[in-house]
């Protein structure tokens, strides 16, 4: 396992694993002949692999060192970056003191010439710095100076579910030993050293080089996903050389012995860690696929929209009829927003008939199994009726959960809902939810857990009273078991850092804290941003993102707002108020209202006892008991 440290020190520059590292190759002899393929693979006379060239980045290495049955990328991050057609985020002018409503972009693929001279020049870099710097920067964003500076947490990756490695994380966990490149070093050549994680927020973790004990003066932050991560032993059968920091290399003789001491019995990461981790990012939604998705501009139909393009499970979807693709929509695959063709009419959904007759060349329906399925509900016995009424969040204005009705009864489970006081009166306003959507509640459901409701628009009998509006509005309660009384093991607690979609703007992937948990709902906060910007969000949203999700699939993630930023929300939230929009599009701000301290009347209504919002997970339930 430490043959590599054998093979290399920092005053040996006759090192046969020195000679053999990623950025120098010694040249073949003129002699021997060299047989290009596709991937500029060299092949020696006796038939055994020798150097190739990787096919993204352009670097020479050893072909056997290479990652992938074809040898034909250098890591598996090239691979990734070929195959997908993305690059890391692109470090554009954040949103200069305005509210976040710019489109996020994302550079496509660069020239070859553009990655060497991106690539020479992160080699210069490396051999000068004292640490490795772990984030794409935004402005000088970084997520490991930020959680450092103010002691935050994280939720872990097994929050996420839909997210890369979120099903196979395993125990990955402080004091897990990895092999790292090591950049306190002078030699020319790429070299390593074995670190511990320190602290983990996300997919990133602070690394502490082995044989700094106390000493943090060299810690550093990485994506553990990233391509210069290795479980311990990947040198020696690599053949990379293991060198100690120039820092601490005078504190032992005999390195080789204290590596064996202070690893033996520590954890590692798995063997096929990369290998699970490109697995997890391979999509089963590809470009030119055909979907059915909410009409952003008339929430109460869907159109068809083209995948434009998959960035970590997002999708770019352009609607067919925009000619110049400007027209697009931004989504997780997973999202109760999209379908299959042929969903709206199978269950009696409004639909926007496309004015293109027949498909465009290359396009294609996206197979029915790629949606994400819902539960399955028994509508035969008491099921919601039209007319009744519910609360709900406010797709316009997640921020609020209003006074709702379901207008419509659809197929499958699924309804339509109208905000009561606020709906057009051809109901182009009206959004579907399914039945078991953790996006409903009973009538109750925010007074017995301390959220402010909102109450119609013009409604002036204050405060807002349920039984003095059912009655006034001479309607029912859709009954409290019919809605999805289920909550997961979450696992979030209230303080922790995530990056969240703004789904007022949902190509933004934003810096975000969960500040508040009711049961299975959680109030995100956009850092940086007024509350009126909060928005409330199902625990197992796919709009929910571990800290480094943007670094690892090449998003580019809004870093909290600037102070110009928030003094101008501030003085504008001050001057008007935002008027309701029918469009996906902006902020609005929240009804005020003042925090309801009665409970309904006893006589009819008795209410079960609510979870707290330091309590993240358990099933206790916080719905109104109707008594007989």
């Amino acid at each position: 396992m430490f043959d590599g440290y054998d093979s290399c020190s920092e005053d040996t520059s006759s090192s046969s694993s020195s000679e053999e590292s990623e950025e120098e190759v010694a040249p073949l002899p003129s002699s021997l002949p060299i047989i290009k393929n596709n991937g500029q693979v060299y092949t020696y006379p006796d038939g055994k692999s020798g150097m190739a060239t990787c096919e993204m980045c352009g670097m020479v290495g050893v072909r056997d060192a290479f990652y992938s049955k074809t040898k034909r990328f250098c890591s598996v991050s090239c691979s990734r970056s070929y195959s997908s057609n993305s690059k890391k985020a692109s470090i554009l002018a954040r949103l200069q003191g305005k509210p976040p409503t710019k489109k996020a972009k994302v550079l496509q693929k660069q020239p070859l010439v553009a990655k060497l001279a991106a690539y020479a020049q992160y080699q210069a870099t490396l051999q000068n710095q004292a640490k490795t710097k772990a984030a794409v920067p935004v402005e000088g964003f970084s997520w490991g100076n930020y959680i450092n500076s103010n002691s935050f947490t994280a939720a872990p990756v097994t929050c996420f579910k839909h997210a890369p490695m979120g099903t196979c994380w395993g125990d990955i966990s402080e004091g897990v030993r990895v092999e790292v490149p090591n950049t306190d070093c002078s030699l020319p050549t790429k070299v390593f050293w074995i670190a511990g994680i320190v602290k983990l927020a996300g997919y990133n973790a602070l690394l502490r080089y082995e044989g700094f004990e106390n000493d943090s003066s060299l810690d550093f932050w990485c994506n553990v996903c990233g391509s210069d991560i290795h479980p311990v032993g990947w040198c020696a059968t690599s053949g990379k050389p293991l060198v100690p920091p120039r820092t601490i290399q005078h504190k032992y003789t005999n390195w080789k012995a204290f590596l064996v001491k202070r690893l033996t019995g520590a954890k590692t990461l798995p063997p096929d860690f990369s290998q699970k981790v490109s697995e997890s990012m391979q999509y089963p939604f590809k470009t030119s696929m055909r979907v059915e998705v909410v009409d952003k501009t008339h929430l109460c139909r869907t159109r068809v929209a083209v995948v434009e393009s998959v960035i970590g499970g997002r999708l770019r979807l352009v609607y067919e009829e925009s000619e110049d693709k400007t027209d697009d929509f931004w989504c997780h695959m997973y999202s109760p927003l999209i379908h299959h063709i042929g969903w709206s009419r199978s269950i009696g959904h409004r639909f926007k008939r496309s004015d293109i007759t027949k498909k465009q060349d290359g396009h294609f329906d996206a197979p029915s199994h790629l949606f994400m399925k819902v539960k399955e509900v028994d509508a035969a016995g008491e099921w919601f009726k039209e007319g009744m009424k519910l609360e709900a969040i406010d797709p316009l204005n997640l921020s609020a959960i209003c006074v709702a009705t379901i207008r419509k009864v659809l197929a499958d489970g699924y309804l339509m809902i109208g905000i009561d006081g606020s709906e057009a009166a051809d109901g182009s306003d009206w959004f579907c939810y399914h039945a078991t959507s953790p996006s409903i509640f009973p009538v109750g459901f925010c007074e017995i857990n301390m959220i402010e409701l909102t109450p119609p628009r013009g409604y002036a009998k204050l405060p807002f009273k349920w039984f003095d509006y059912l009655r006034e509005t001479d309607s029912i309660a859709a009954p409290v078991k019919l809605f999805n009384k289920e909550v997961p093991n979450h696992g979030f607690h209230v303080g922790m850092k995530l990056e969240a979609v703004d789904l007022m703007e949902p190509r933004l992937v934003c810096v975000a804290t969960v500040t508040r948990i009711i049961h299975r709902l959680l109030r995100i906060h956009f850092d940086g941003w007024e509350d009126e910007y909060d928005q409330w969000v199902d625990c197992e949203s796919p709009d929910l993102y571990p800290v480094g999700w943007c670094q690892l699939t090449g998003y580019q993630l809004q870093p909290p707002a600037p102070q110009s930023s928030r003094d101008s929300q501030s003085s504008s939230s001050k001057q008007k108020k935002k008027a309701k929009s029918q469009q996906y599009k902006g902020h609005k701000k929240m009804t005020s209202l003042q925090l309801k301290e009665e409970l309904l009347d006893g006589e009819e209504y008795s209410f079960l006892q609510g979870a707290s919002d330091q309590e993240s997970n358990g099933s206790a339930s916080y719905y109104i008991k109707q008594e007989p």
